[in-house]
């Protein structure tokens, strides 16, 4: 018989085959789970809330059923915070939704529960996404497994520690500027921002945004591609979803990377830089590497002002009328969009138009190009914002995630991966972008380096 701890170091790929196969029962995969979230989280805070009665109820649907539902029929998974599931709080992180229960599933989850998914719980995030350390008024904060002092990042903390501590094999998130990969470097996970429309948000009020994209994170590159092939596909409701190129080509023989340390412009720490130089070292023996990045000038100042419009557009009338409960790194993101003008904006999209053609123009000479997967290593959760990068001070709050937010400004997928570490060195990961409509080819590269050259997760030791 199956040990219930090393049910949870199944990867999500493994445990649905075994269950389908009758090796195991989706209650055997679920009551180990919520035994693994009942021994760590208390020390961890990865969960806003667990659902162990309506897992058992799905869990026992699954296996009375015929034959599988789905490619994820019986895995357990957990949900992010900032994303609605019928009959299961959702709380975006804020006290102001403490006891919102949705009526209906977001796409993306009603999608994973066809696929036969069973949801474990909510993860923590911070309030509606807004921060650097994973906590806000409800829970947290969301402890890095690896060195609890530490944070687990922002805003996907709870997504990341529930993979990399084995609460759940896979999980979901959400990406803005680096939400799913900053957690996921820090957490020593892997994780997908797809091709901004591959997973529909059709109730996404600003239909044309692709600054933000759902997202998952997990232990293999197979278990991302097995997730996002459940969620993908359009949607009428979401305008984004029609015009997503999908360009399965492979790439044939050695293939040709970029590498860049920064774009040319984010600041990052000398000792990540040290690391990125190693992974690249390491990936010039499964490919051709050149030092390579896209002109990205005016990227960082571009980024403030379409993420500050965004916040202020989204939740301004929340500073006018609920203040005192808001924390303040919201309220900063908000009072930031306040003061900014149409045409700010508009010079914003017109510097973010060229940023796009220079990645393209990348592209026209690389396969892929690769980049750190955050500026810093994870710092103190006593510390609510990196303020400083080697002791040059930041302009603003955000501009520590400037080496992700520029990828998100162009709408291009990216995988991250563990990049190889020594027995004492904290988590590191690095961004594999490809052109837009070509998961398929990073996933097969991703699949070759995770094998190759052993970038892949190494489970942390906790009691």
């Amino acid at each position: 018989m199956t040990s219930d701890r090393s049910i949870c170091n199944l990867t999500a790929t493994t445990l649905a085959h075994a269950i389908a196969g009758g090796e195991l029962s989706s209650r055997d995969a679920v009551e180990a789970h919520l035994a693994r979230i009942a021994e760590q989280d208390g020390q961890l805070s990865a969960f806003v809330t667990v659902d162990a009665e309506g897992a058992r109820r799905a869990a026992q649907v699954c296996d009375a059923a015929p034959a599988p539902i789905g490619p994820l029929h019986g895995v357990p998974i957990g949900i992010k915070d900032l994303t609605d599931t019928s009959g299961l709080a959702t709380t975006y992180g804020s006290v102001l939704f403490r006891d919102h229960v949705p009526a209906e599933d977001d796409l993306v989850v009603a999608r994973l529960r066809s696929a036969g998914a069973i949801i474990l719980g909510k993860t923590n995030t911070p309030e509606f996404g807004f921060g650097a350390v994973c906590t806000n008024k409800l829970c947290g904060p969301t402890r890095n497994p690896f060195d609890t002092a530490l944070t687990s990042g922002g805003s996907s903390g709870g997504s990341a520690v529930a993979v990399a501590a084995g609460m759940v094999p896979l999980a979901h998130g959400t990406d803005f500027g680096g939400s799913v990969r900053t957690p996921a470097s820090f957490c020593d996970a892997a994780s997908i921002r797809p091709t901004p429309g591959r997973i529909p948000s059709p109730r996404r009020p600003l239909g044309w945004d692709m600054l933000a994209t759902h997202g998952f994170l997990a232990r293999s590159v197979d278990d991302l591609k097995l997730a996002l092939s459940v969620c993908a596909g359009g949607d009428a409701q979401d305008p984004l979803s029609a015009g997503v190129i999908n360009d399965d080509r492979l790439v044939a023989g050695r293939r040709r990377i970029a590498v860049t340390p920064d774009f040319g412009v984010a600041p990052v720490a000398r000792e990540v830089r040290a690391r990125f130089a190693a992974a690249c070292e390491a990936l010039a023996g499964v490919a051709d590497v050149v030092p390579s990045s896209p002109d990205c000038g005016g990227a960082i100042e571009t980024f403030r002002t379409l993420r500050a419009a965004h916040i202020a557009n989204s939740y301004g009338d929340m500073l006018r009328t609920r203040r005192a409960e808001l924390t303040p790194t919201v309220i900063w993101n908000i009072e930031a969009g306040a003061r900014l003008s149409a045409e700010d904006y508009l010079n914003a999209e017109r510097r973010r138009t060229a940023i796009y053609r220079s990645f393209r123009e990348l592209f026209a000479r690389a396969d892929f190009l690769v980049a750190p997967a955050a500026s810093v290593f994870p710092w103190s959760n006593e510390i609510s914002d990196v303020t400083a990068i080697d002791g040059t001070a930041l302009e603003t709050p955000i501009d520590y995630l400037a080496v992700t937010f520029i990828v998100s400004l162009v709408g291009f997928p990216v995988l991250t991966l563990p990049a190889r570490r020594g027995e004492n060195e904290l988590p590191f990961g690095i961004q594999i972008i490809a052109p837009q409509g070509c998961e398929s080819r990073l996933f097969a590269f991703g699949r070759a380096i995770e094998n190759e050259l052993s970038f892949s997760h190494r489970r942390p030791k906790l009691p």
